[in-house]
């Protein structure tokens, strides 16, 4: 997972991805016309992600490449990781332009606000991604795929401010502990991750009924006994230990990852598309305790206008969302 940073500003209010790219940005950075020398042209992105006079323009299914399109989707609809894009250092040489996956990016998202058709093949930035050994033909999971991806990007920005940028932009900031229950000496680690891996069922193997459910469920620190004991560095035994995690500072876009996979004990896999309803806020200093939430991420923030939820009813397993991607509202 990369380099350790600072924590981006904080800001009170969050709202959705999807809304956050139909306005203009209002630092006004967004809002400006942007130009990236390729060759002896100018390739130029105006503004937002799509003429949004023509609507969203959206992605052709190039085999089997639906998880894929969608995620170029939730990349090229945030206004704040285009402006990222729009400043990178383009390869000069034509082979190598080909083998980068951000300017293979920024190509599509050129392609996509200019084109009067309702739809666009990314046949090029596949073609990229093909030869990073991304390959058509396969189903993979949204999640690995996202860190692929993301990762794919990164390493590829040779702007080393810029990379600091994508990663102030989706890196989650956590401290694992672990705390002797003998003489409660404890030991800290600070850690990150692209997304918070949230469960559908509690350590009972109980169905958990909303987000708060499994956030609180995730951020639960789990008791170390008997053959799971740890050293105790003061006690220099093995004692009984308390194990958990401290949300220390979230990022201007939050991942979360619903993990739709139930192992059961007889090694049956199990996936899960039962409903799970998202609120209109969250309240963090709600949710979590004051120990699994430090004082930097003590804050409100909200969620506005969430009209998904996770499965249904009349939704099949194979039309469920489960890789929810949200931003703060007016982040400074």
């Amino acid at each position: 997972m990369g380099q350790g940073i600072g924590c981006p500003e904080k800001s009170r209010k969050s709202e959705p991805a999807l809304n956050q790219s139909m306005k203009k940005a209002e630092d006004g950075e967004e809002g400006r016309e942007e130009a990236v020398e390729r060759g002896d042209k100018q390739l130029r992105a105006l503004g937002g992600v799509a003429d949004l006079n023509n609507g969203a323009i959206g992605l052709y299914n190039m085999g089997l490449s639906c998880c894929l399109n969608s995620l170029l989707q939730v990349f090229l609809m945030n206004t704040h990781f285009t402006v990222i894009l729009r400043r990178i250092r383009v390869p000069t040489v034509p082979i190598e332009q080909k083998k980068s996956v951000p300017y293979q990016m920024l190509l599509l998202l050129e392609q996509m606000q200019r084109s009067k058709r309702r739809a666009v093949y990314p046949q090029e930035l596949v073609s990229c991604l093909t030869w990073h050994n991304l390959k058509l033909f396969v189903q993979y999971d949204a999640a690995q795929l996202f860190l692929s991806l993301w990762n794919l990007i990164k390493s590829q920005i040779t702007d080393g401010q810029l990379a600091d940028r994508l990663t102030t932009l989706y890196t989650i900031w956590v401290q694992e502990y672990l705390v002797c229950q003998k003489c409660s000496f404890e030991t800290r680690r600070d850690s990150n991750m692209l997304s918070l891996p949230l469960p559908m069922f509690n350590s009972c193997s109980q169905r958990l009924k909303t987000l708060e459910d499994s956030l609180r469920c995730f951020f639960q620190p789990e008791q170390l006994t008997d053959n799971n004991m740890c050293l105790c560095e003061q006690c220099e035994r093995k004692t009984p230990c308390l194990q958990g995690m401290r949300l220390t500072c979230l990022p201007h876009t939050l991942t979360l990852h619903l993990k739709r996979f139930y192992y059961k004990k007889s090694s049956w896999t199990q996936k899960i598309s039962y409903s799970l309803p998202f609120p209109q806020s969250l309240d963090f200093n709600q949710i979590l305790t004051q120990e699994q939430c430090h004082p930097d991420a003590k804050e409100k923030v909200s969620w506005d206008d969430v009209k998904c939820t996770y499965g249904n009813s009349h939704t099949h397993w194979s039309e469920t969302a489960y890789l929810l991607v949200y931003m703060r509202k007016n982040p400074q």
